[in-house]
């Protein structure tokens, strides 16, 4: 395996870092304090140099390169702050992936170059109060009625509720129990019967919108049915390409911890001298950046095997449980090594410790990904209701 990135995409990576540095950097203490979310005047600018859409097709407004690109692009961004990197996630490895994979025509013209031009983010709801990890428990429900679907339900934690514009929502499409009767449709904000919860507040990822998604016999036209019944396997071969972007953004988050540590380490004196004089900086330094490169690493293969067609589950659970746990252990280093100024919000390395708990809870826990391996690894699945 060549792990050398080829100059086009040291380039492209070169070019999202100099974008994040000047345009996202001042104003990230700004998001986390007030809570806000990206404005549309930020997201020309990501439309401007190519951000949006990078894996999707060019006939509908994409810019045709591979998950690859959006992973670059993704660790750049997130080094600086997540909620910088995430246009670039929705649009590349997020749900429209479910469409672009398993759409009809008709669903990609009418939602792929919308996404492209910045007009529509489309998010996805999975989570309901009764269904997490148990994801097959979801009782969310669409019935047919004429030409529609008419849905009922409520779904939790959705990343994006009340800000994005479209919703790819996994439904029960029958009374089967387990996978086999789940689907999922693309429900647009402004549809009647749909409505949203409060917007959740959490400790970390400030200025990324959450709230449920309630639907009151809500009326969906059928040809919004992107996958239907039987299609559970599809809706989770399209979410380990998402779970690479979930991994990404621990991955650019810890990148960021570790650079903040050296650069501190630099300027920090004690007993006279630079602290990265003192070896018990150094093993810590040393240690954060074996993780990270590790996780790069993990990231990067299953990126690759993504791009030759199929993902595989296990390189992918390894690559989101290693990054997710990786984040965590580093920025905790990094606010060792900074002492009290960590621990302050006039430095970054706080924020970076919130963000990192966010990453391991949400596409999977880390928990679930390690079933996922161990299945992998013993060539079968284990029932967790027995």
């Amino acid at each position: 395996m060549d792990f050398r990135l080829t100059e086009e995409q040291k380039l492209f990576k070169q070019m999202v870092r100099n974008f994040a540095e000047k345009e996202i950097r001042p104003l990230v203490a700004g998001w986390d304090e007030n809570d806000e979310p990206l404005n549309d005047e930020i997201l020309q600018k990501y439309i401007k140099l190519g951000l949006i859409g990078i894996p999707l097709p060019e006939e509908y407004g994409g810019q045709g390169q591979t998950i690859f690109e959006v992973i670059l692009a993704v660790e750049e961004l997130a080094r600086v702050s997540p909620l910088a990197a995430t246009p670039v996630f929705e649009s590349g490895v997020g749900p429209v992936q479910v469409i672009n994979r398993f759409g009809t025509e008709d669903q990609k013209r009418r939602y792929l170059p919308r996404v492209c031009s910045g007009e529509l983010m489309i998010c996805i709801g999975m989570t309901e109060p009764d269904a997490g990890s148990a994801l097959t428990d979801l009782t969310t429900r669409a019935v047919p009625d004429g030409d529609h679907y008419v849905v009922n339900g409520r779904k939790r934690f959705v990343s994006g509720g009340g800000h994005a514009g479209a919703y790819l929502v996994y439904v029960r499409l029958s009374e089967e129990k387990g996978p086999m009767g789940i689907g999922a449709l693309i429900i647009e904000k402004g549809t009647p019967g749909f409505t949203f919860g409060k917007r959740e507040r959490f400790m970390g990822l400030r200025g990324m919108p959450s709230s449920d998604l309630i639907f009151d016999n809500c009326r969906v036209p059928k040809e919004n049915l992107v996958v239907g019944k039987g299609g559970f396997g599809k809706l989770m071969l399209a979410f380990d390409v998402e779970r690479l972007g979930n991994a990404t953004m621990s991955l650019g988050i810890a990148q960021g911890a570790l650079e903040e540590s050296l650069k501190y380490s630099r300027e920090r004196k004690q007993f006279g001298k630079e602290i990265c004089e003192f070896q018990a900086v150094q093993l810590m330094l040393a240690d954060m950046a074996m993780k990270v490169e590790a996780a790069r690493l993990l990231i990067y293969r299953a990126a690759t095997e993504a791009d030759r067609g199929v993902p595989s589950v296990l390189h992918t659970s390894m690559a989101k449980c290693f990054a997710n746990e990786m984040a965590k252990e580093v920025t905790d280093l990094a606010l060792q090594i900074h002492g009290g100024y960590g621990y302050s919000t006039e430095y970054p390395i706080e924020r970076m410790l919130r963000d990192s708990r966010g990453w391991p809870v949400a596409g999977g826990t880390v928990q679930i990904q390690r079933i996922n391996i161990a299945s992998a690894l013993l060539g079968r699945r284990f029932d967790q209701r027995r």
